[in-house]
């Protein structure tokens, strides 16, 4: 099968296309013909991305944990599922991804595909609403009426942050560019800031959470956003470069889940919810697409790559 591997990890990530053995789903494994996969750029720089589970040097490793399409084959023990269900789901962060023809899954991290949305769409869901779904309601319990802050409003997990919270009876505030305001607005966030020209520290006061997904300076200044007892929750933080408790009981890393992908894609199929894609490139432009080298098309959203297997 055809597959984007990275074939350099330094002094920076290097990706290409490859022919490489296509995989078979073993004992309660699925196996999936990859329709369309999303990208995340940052993932090449992953603890997971560059070693295996018992901390060895990974080679070769295919990257894409997000990704839509259709099971190809189910491993003994595998129930649930039949081959040929449209699916949609992530993949373990050790293992090879998405950015293929085929790819192999377990039955807990995969849910049927909304029927709403199209293989592209479905495939810029996995990881950005179960991002924000588990970083709102499992790490922090969000609660109605509060007041969240949105850092990075426009980006592949804010758009979801910012809709479940709404959802849910939250009040929000965001963080975005200037030519991103109308459509964070749109979202359902009641004030945002243009992080370009305003110190969001500056305007915003006693909130009750704050989901970062950005980092840096942007996630140290918001500890002074909070309200006393307020709770705040980074992807972006670097957890494991820091002794400071609060930095690594605010980060997280999302993981698969059956169940809340089932209820997302019934959001989905209610129109409750929405999904925005930003670009679709071939598996011959994931490179680039990893790179940040192709056009983008509306600047916010998720670019997601076509296997071109259909």
């Amino acid at each position: 099968m055809k597959a984007v591997q990275l074939i350099e990890s330094q002094p920076v990530p290097v990706l290409a296309e490859a022919d490489v053995p296509k995989p078979s789903a073993g004992k309660g494994e699925v196996l999936v013909q990859v329709y369309t996969a999303g990208v995340t750029p940052t993932e090449l720089v992953w603890y997971p991305t560059l070693h295996t589970k018992d901390g060895q040097p990974r080679v070769r490793a295919i990257p894409g944990h997000e990704f839509s399409g259709v099971i190809a084959e189910l491993g003994d023990g595998v129930e649930d599922f039949a081959v040929g269900d449209e699916i949609y789901g992530m993949s373990d962060w050790f293992a090879d991804g998405a950015t293929a023809e085929y790819c192999i899954t377990q039955p807990s991290s995969i849910a049927r595909k909304p029927q709403r949305l199209t293989h592209a769409e479905a495939a810029a869901v996995p990881i950005g609403a179960l991002t924000a779904w588990q970083g709102l309601f499992n790490r922090v319990n969000l609660q109605a009426g509060e007041h969240l802050l949105v850092h990075g409003g426009a980006g592949a997990v804010g758009v979801f942050a910012i809709q479940l919270a709404r959802l849910h009876g939250a009040r929000v505030t965001a963080t975005a560019s200037g030519k991103n305001a109308a459509f964070v607005s749109e979202l359902g966030a009641e004030s945002v800031i243009d992080y370009a020209t305003t110190n969001f520290d500056q305007v915003v006061r006693d909130v009750d959470v704050v989901f970062d997904a950005v980092g840096g300076e942007t996630f140290q200044r918001s500890w002074g956003v909070l309200k006393s007892g307020g709770r705040l929750v980074t992807i972006a933080a670097d957890a494991e470069g820091t002794t400071d408790a609060r930095v690594k009981e605010a980060f997280f890393i999302v993981e698969p889940n059956q169940k809340q992908l089932a209820e997302i894609s019934d959001l989905l199929d209610a129109g409750r919810l929405q999904v925005f894609v930003d670009t679709e490139v071939s598996l011959a432009e994931a490179p680039a697409a990893y790179e940040r080298k192709v056009q983008r098309k509306l600047g916010y959203g998720k670019v997601v790559v076509v296997t071109g297997i259909k």
